[in-house]
């Protein structure tokens, strides 16, 4: 097994970190073939990888947004309703 340390520059100039215990020999070697791959150390490719999952929202994520908004609520039924107007007027 290995460790795996990142240590990025916070936006406030701070350094933080994430270490990582356990790792399997396996997934550590084909870690470090593919940042080799891509020209990059070890660490630079995962601090990649951990920003682009960051700032892809969740699912959950996403409904709580949409649920926050508060530019108005149209409840199913009416939806529904409005919709199956608009498909009987045709």
């Amino acid at each position: 097994m290995t460790a795996c340390i990142l240590a990025p520059v916070a936006p406030n100039g701070a350094m933080t970190s994430i270490q990582i215990k356990g790792v399997p020999e396996r997934t550590h070697a084909v870690l470090r073939k593919r940042a080799a791959a891509a020209h990059q150390s070890l660490q630079e490719y995962l601090l990649q990888h951990l920003i682009e999952e960051a700032d892809r929202p969740t699912l959950d994520e996403v409904l709580e947004r949409a649920a926050s908004r508060s530019e108005g609520s149209v409840s199913f039924d009416d939806i529904n309703a409005i919709i199956r107007a608009d498909r009987d007027s045709r």
